[in-house]
């Protein structure tokens, strides 16, 4: 492979894009319906990728396009922790308890579901590979870039078709999230289930502090520099290195250090368990080490008094477009064929996981949540089934003024929940462990933690609400 074929695939990518978001500004209802620019990019180029009818480019150039989703998955999770700073423990509690219990209800009955239909169902009929009991938490809960994150985990485990089955599964949560979501948020405003709706606005409390503080303030200077790339990252006015510079080295030390811990526990794991323990650790993807990574570097940069090196604006930025990127390029390659050997256990899956989550909204959400209920639970039913952005949709529908403290829990909520399911440890662990430990036991496993879960929702629940 050239780098001229590395130069050629990016400006491919590049072009898709640029289609995607023209697309999507000309189509009102892609607007609508609140479908990514990078997910419309990536439409389009199934249109002229490896599988595609109008195959534009060499074979050099899509075995790039293959390759990158799983590079750039590891930069996009890099970026989740630096520059951030968590509110305190007691603030964490009370307002992200119950998202966080609900969204486990989600994920951990996902794969509940996944490994009951997979065992009772499609493996003696379809002979189907237990591993694609993954595949609703990889698609729904985890998105795109988890899906093709994944992929060599799947392919190393024994399931070739596992990226390309995740990705289709996570195109379905996308667009099912957006339709079923939309229509409950019709069905509630309809039977007044939308506690905010007949309520006088009541922000929490941040919207309160930035309500009465000047629109100017220091914190608002600071952010509009970083994203300019004005700003001085290491603090003295001789400072020659750009912002957005030092925010990448930081975010690929964070990678660097996911590798290096990775190569470490397959190692130790060779050493302790032998050549089969060490194969099975090898499976583990580079991005939730990386995820770990950050997280080191940014306690370092506490640590050492350097805070400010990382800009959350920045690193936000570049894990956007490394998600843009990846999303555009896993659904351009996506390995159309082996789909069609997988469509009906494939449908079954979705289609269950579509039934969990709208089952779980209807009948444990208003139980785990004591105050507006319905938005918070609506936010979690999108990212749930599609990905962040949906949920933040479907909750912009529920309350569009911004009435509940819905989007607080919902922000507090990720910082709990990210790191270990949705594209966390946790789904990063799963095919591994379902491969280690055989179907029966993963069923029992995901059982114990979907109810637990759920005890712990209800717990929530009934405990008396405070400011």
């Amino acid at each position: 492979m050239k780098l001229f074929d590395v130069l050629v695939a990016f400006a491919g990518l590049s072009l898709l894009l640029l289609a995607g978001i023209t697309l999507r500004r000309k189509l009102r209802w892609l607007r609508q319906l609140g479908i990514p620019e990078a997910l419309v990019a990536g439409l389009l180029g199934l249109l002229i990728g490896p599988f595609g009818p109008l195959r534009l480019f060499p074979e050099q150039v899509y075995t790039v396009w293959g390759q990158t989703p799983g590079v750039l998955i590891s930069l996009v999770f890099a970026t989740l922790f630096l520059g951030q700073r968590l509110p305190s423990p007691r603030q964490l509690w009370q307002r992200a308890a119950g998202q966080t219990a609900f969204g486990m209800t989600l994920g951990f009955g996902q794969y509940l579901v996944g490994a009951l239909l997979v065992g009772l169902v499609l493996q003696p009929l379809f002979g189907t590979n237990p591993l694609m009991a993954c595949l609703i938490e990889v698609g729904f809960e985890g998105g795109h870039g988890t899906a093709a994150g994944m992929g060599d985990t799947f392919a190393d485990l024994g399931l070739p078709s596992g990226e390309a089955l995740g990705l289709a599964m996570a195109t379905v949560g996308v667009v099912s999230a957006v339709l079923i979501g939309s229509t409950l948020v019709v069905i509630g405003r309809s039977r007044s289930l939308l506690s905010a709706q007949d309520t006088q606005p009541s922000a929490g409390p941040l919207l309160q502090r930035a309500a009465h503080s000047d629109p100017m303030s220091a914190e608002a200077k600071l952010a509009q520099e970083e994203a300019a790339g004005l700003s001085d990252p290491i603090g003295s006015a001789s400072v020659t290195i750009d912002a957005l510079t030092v925010n990448l080295a930081l975010a690929g030390a964070a990678v660097g250090l996911g590798v290096l811990l990775k190569e470490g526990l397959t190692r130790l794991g060779g050493a302790l368990g032998g050549a089969a323990t060490a194969d099975l650790l090898n499976a583990i993807p580079v991005f939730p080490l990386a995820m770990l990574g950050g997280l080191m570097v940014q306690l370092l940069l506490q640590w050492r008094g350097h805070s400010t090196l990382a800009s959350p604006v920045v690193q936000a930025s570049v894990g956007s477009l490394a998600m843009d990127v990846l999303i555009t390029a896993a659904m351009a390659s996506l390995n159309l064929p082996m789909l069609e050997d997988n469509w009906l256990p494939f449908l079954l899956l979705a289609l269950a996981g579509l039934a969990w989550n709208v089952a779980a909204f209807l009948l444990l959400a208003r139980r785990f949540f004591r105050d507006h209920w319905f938005e918070r639970a609506i936010a979690d039913f999108g990212q749930g089934t599609g990905v962040t952005a949906t949920g933040l949709l479907l909750l912009r529908m529920a309350d569009p003024l911004g009435r509940s403290r819905a989007m607080e829990s919902f922000s507090f909520k990720q910082l709990v929940f990210e790191p270990f399911l949705g594209g966390g440890l946790i789904t990063a662990l799963a095919p591994i462990a379902l491969a280690s430990w055989g179907l029966p036991r993963f069923n029992a496993v995901a059982l114990l933690l979907t109810v637990a879960s759920i005890a712990f929702g209800l717990w929530i629940g009934r405990r008396p609400q405070r400011a």
